[in-house]
C-alpha cells in the first residue's frame, strides 16, 4: 500500500474518532478531527498525483472516504439538532440516486461512467463550508446562525441542482444507449 492509500485509511479512521468526539461534546476535537481528515484529503490526492502513486484501490478508497465522514457528520449533526434534518435527507437521497443510477445503468448492460460535474464540485464545497461553520461555532461558542443558516439554503439549492444535473445526464445516457 502506497502513501496515498494510507493517508485515505487514515482519513476512514477519522471517522469513528469524529463521531465518538460528536456524541460526547467534544465540539473541539471534533472540528480538528474533521480539519485534518479534509487536509488529508488534499494531501493524498497531491501525493498520487505529484509521485504517480494513484491505484485501483485509491480510487474506489478515496470517495467512500470522502462520502462516509461528510454523510456521517451531517447525519450525526442533524441528530444532535445543529443542523436541519432536511438537509441531510437531501443530500443522502440526492446521493443515493446517483449511486441508483450508476448501479441501474450497470444491471442493464450499459455502465455509466459518471465524471464529478463543476456545479457537484460547489456543492461539495458548501457543504463542508457548512459542516466547518456549524462545527466552528459549537466549538469556540461562536455566534454563527446566520451564516450556517445562508450556508444551509446555499446548499440545499446546490444539491437539488446538481442532482438534477446528474439525473439529466444519467436520462441522456440511457436513451443514447437504445
Amino acid at each position: 500500500m502506497n502513501i496515498a492509500n494510507m493517508i485515505t485509511v487514515a482519513r476512514l479512521l477519522c471517522v469513528p474518532a469524529v463521531l465518538y468526539c460528536l456524541l460526547h461534546g467534544e465540539m473541539r476535537l471534533a472540528f480538528y478531527i474533521f480539519l485534518f481528515a479534509g487536509f488529508s484529503d488534499a494531501v493524498d490526492g497531491i501525493i498520487a498525483r505529484r509521485f504517480n502513486q494513484r491505484t485501483e484501490l485509491g480510487a474506489w478508497l478515496d470517495p467512500i472516504a470522502d462520502k462516509l465522514l461528510m454523510v456521517s457528520v451531517f447525519v450525526m449533526l442533524a441528530w444532535l439538532d445543529i443542523i436541519p434534518d432536511w438537509i441531510v435527507f437531501l443530500a443522502v437521497t440526492r446521493d443515493a440516486l446517483i449511486v441508483g443510477g450508476v448501479m441501474m445503468s450497470t444491471l442493464i448492460g450499459d455502465p455509466i461512467k459518471v465524471a464529478p460535474l463543476m456545479l457537484s464540485k460547489a456543492n461539495t464545497a458548501v457543504q463542508i463550508l457548512l459542516i466547518v461553520v456549524a462545527l466552528s461555532d459549537q466549538a469556540f461558542g461562536l455566534d454563527l446562525a446566520g451564516a450556517v443558516t445562508i450556508l444551509l439554503y446555499l446548499a440545499a439549492l446546490l444539491t437539488l441542482a446538481s442532482g438534477a444535473s446528474y439525473l439529466v445526464v444519467w436520462m441522456r445516457h440511457v436513451a443514447g444507449s437504445k
